[in-house]
């Protein structure tokens, strides 16, 4: 190798260096400026308009999921679980102005980052596979399936954190593309949910069916299962790129 080949190599090693080393310093910086307020009440003086929507959409989700637990306790109460239903796309209204808040009132934050994950998983992990269960999906092969969905979630908004900065940015600073479907997608899940209710297609009705994949009927899996296997595949994908509206 050159002279000139190795002092390239060694400039971009050292380029390299300086980011990271920036990045670090920016993130501590930000994490000593949260710590430096003191008393009982320091989380909450750190919240700003943005992160005041971030939460909504935590409520949101948690309370699809409480509605989801109401209907399996009283399935005749219908309006407990079309409020299921509807809580996750309340949420994603939450999700989509939370953003747009912080780049306006340029207060966007580690603690902002954290808690719009954090939600998302909530909103858009947590309750859809839990209105899967309470609408049919309840073998020991589908909850499992719906585990691996909401930890296919989460480890996709850790990705997301851990590489966003990495990623291309538009003009304003947007991210060009998601690395495999971005969690809200799984509204996708929650609206053909909707349609089983709305056509009473739940419980021993599901469509497509069951696999026995073992004998004497411990190893059912319904069919529907499979499609949400398929979403959590599609999330964690590192080739999968999604263009960002």
């Amino acid at each position: 190798m050159s002279k000139r080949a190795t002092t390239a190599s060694s400039g971009a090693a050292s380029d390299l260096a300086t980011i990271a080393k920036d990045s670090v310093a920016s993130a501590s910086h930000s994490l000593r400026q949260f710590a430096d307020h003191k008393g009982h009440f320091s989380l909450v003086r750190n919240f700003h308009l943005a992160d005041a929507l971030t939460i909504m959409n935590g409520v949101c989700g948690v309370s699809s999921i409480f509605a989801a637990a109401r209907y399996l306790v009283d399935p005749t109460d219908t309006f407990q679980i079309y409020a299921a239903l509807a809580l996750p796309a309340a949420g994603f209204v939450f999700d989509a102005l939370d953003g747009k808040v912080a780049r306006w009132r340029k207060s966007s934050s580690m603690l902002g980052q954290e808690l719009d994950s954090l939600a998302d998983l909530i909103s858009f992990g947590v309750a859809p596979a839990f209105l899967a269960f309470a609408l049919g999906l309840r073998t020991t092969l589908d909850t499992a399936a719906l585990t691996a969905f909401v930890c296919a979630g989460l480890a996709r908004l850790a990705r997301f954190n851990a590489t966003v900065a990495s990623i291309p940015k538009d003009a304003t600073g947007k991210s060009k593309y998601f690395e495999g479907l971005p969690i809200p997608s799984t509204l996708g899940l929650v609206s053909y949910l909707a349609y089983l209710v709305w056509t009473k297609q739940t419980g021993n009705d599901l469509p497509f069916g069951t696999l026995s994949l073992l004998p004497g009927g411990g190893g059912d899996l319904h069919k529907l299962t499979l499609v949400y296997a398929a979403w959590a595949a599609a999330m964690v994908s590192k080739t999968l790129k999604v263009p960002k509206l």
